[in-house]
């Protein structure tokens, strides 16, 4: 009979509870031993929308998002969506993406994923190159009355490295941009003498329709951009007693470029004379403050809601006041008649 003492038990005791020990030391991420899990590895993706005046994240703007994945040599990887709304909305939403050591380029759009999108693809994704991207407004939205309120679309890129030592997703946060546009016309007769929007059709004419990979505006055409919605409405009672009569219509397009040429025309439809006929740039970069360092392409990038306020008396314009939340620039003498 084999007599052990209590010392060469505990001994046997300890040292197994060591090699156990030293086994869960490794861990899922031993990468030696090919029987055990690997580490995750991979992108935590946060996706913010700060680009505007406010500086203040509105991702909840956002209602659908398509995130692309391309390597260092601009080959397709992967495509992740999400077409949660109330999860989009979510502060603390992030997009888990695995993904082999290497680098990688994110382009991620928003609004181009759900059921009323007015963009597509010109080709899957996943069949071309990263510089083959083409992104293009639906032509029926060119067309479509009920599709000229275009959905919003969005955009954002990122470059990124997964390294062979992440034992973890890595965290990153994909900035986002605001491509499309919506600019609201109003007209009044400063006498109160009546005006009828339907005497007029309003439009905004501009080269636009097409984005390539980064963002950047592709010279096709130029299109039309006709109104959405357009009514007369009376604001209230002038000096004179008269109620104000106003006409109102608003275009919606998409991103607007300094190395494009849009303008904005009323046209009366009785015989076709351009009441207005503007460069529609050269107004809009009027209402930057001359506190306001921005170059004019960002001042158009983060802007995308705005408002152009015509008052006329009988067949002469008198002057143009063009409004941007609170700031309103005043035009007189205008070459602007009926």
């Amino acid at each position: 009979m084999e007599i052990r003492s209590f010392s060469d038990s505990i001994k046997k005791t300890l040292a197994a509870t060591l090699i156990a020990a030293t086994a869960l030391s490794f861990g899922s991420c031993d990468r030696i031993h090919e029987d055990l899990q690997p580490c995750p590895q991979g992108l935590k993706l946060r996706f913010i929308y700060e680009y505007n005046m406010e500086d203040a994240n509105a991702f909840k703007q956002v209602d659908c998002l398509t995130v692309l994945f391309y390597d260092s040599e601009g080959n397709y990887v992967k495509t992740q969506t999400n077409t949660n709304t109330e999860e989009l909305k979510d502060e603390n939403w992030r997009m888990t993406v695995d993904l082999e050591p290497g680098n990688y380029t994110v382009i991620a759009y928003g609004g181009m994923e759900c059921a009323e999108s007015s963009f597509s693809f010109t080709n899957p994704p996943s069949t071309i190159k990263m510089d083959q991207i083409q992104v293009e407004l639906d032509p029926d939205c060119l067309t479509n009355p009920d599709r000229r309120h275009l959905h919003d679309l969005f955009y954002g890129n990122l470059e990124v490295s997964v390294e062979e030592t992440d034992t973890e997703y890595r965290e990153c946060t994909v900035e986002m941009m605001k491509d499309t546009n919506n600019l609201r016309v109003m007209m009044q007769q400063v006498d109160g003498t009546q005006i009828n929007e339907a005497d007029f059709e309003f439009k905004v004419t501009d080269d636009n329709t097409l984005m390539n990979w980064d963002n950047e505006v592709i010279s096709t055409r130029n299109v039309e951009y006709m109104s959405w919605i357009s009514g007369n409405a009376s604001p209230g009672q002038l000096p004179s007693g008269n109620d104000a009569s106003v006409a109102y219509a608003e275009m919606s397009f998409p991103r607007l470029v300094t190395y494009n040429s849009p303008k904005l025309k009323i046209t009366r439809k009785a015989d076709g004379h351009n009441v207005v006929d503007i460069a529609l740039i050269p107004y809009l970069m009027l209402l930057k403050s001359e506190a306001n360092h921005m170059e004019p392409q960002e001042f158009l990038d983060r802007r995308s809601s705005w408002e152009l306020f015509f008052f006329l008396q009988g067949g002469t314009w008198l002057y143009l006041d063009i409004v941007v939340d609170d700031w309103t620039v005043r035009i007189n003498n205008t070459s602007f008649g009926l």
